[in-house]
């Protein structure tokens, strides 16, 4: 087993953080991943597996400049790291494997 497991949520989060190269920050990574999932994200989930990921050293964050728009308050934006991109190599691989895996009888065809 490896060192690098993510959960399904941690895999879409960072995916998404992948998809937005650049512009991923909260409010930004869960309208991305809704409009793409269907599946509604709340804020503080959000934050939680942010703060998770870093912590483990798959994301890497930095604070944009400050913007009237918000009120003189940054946002906090994300990307991946090598190790974080590594980690989601090693999930695809083990899905994949496991997908292929599967006799062509299993699902009828």
């Amino acid at each position: 087993m490896s060192k690098h497991r993510l959960g399904e949520f941690e895999e879409i989060v960072m995916l998404t953080v992948a998809v937005l190269y650049g512009e991923a920050y909260g409010v930004a990574i869960i309208d991305e991943m809704e409009k793409r999932l269907e599946r509604s994200v709340s804020i503080g989930s959000l934050q939680t597996v942010l703060r998770r990921l870093e912590k483990k050293g798959y994301l890497a964050s930095e604070f944009g400049e400050i913007t009237k728009v918000r009120g003189g308050k940054r946002k906090r934006f994300f990307t991946v790291t090598n190790l974080g991109r590594k980690a989601l190599e090693i999930t695809k691989d083990q899905r994949m494997g496991l997908w292929n895996a599967i006799p062509k009888i299993a699902f009828g065809d």
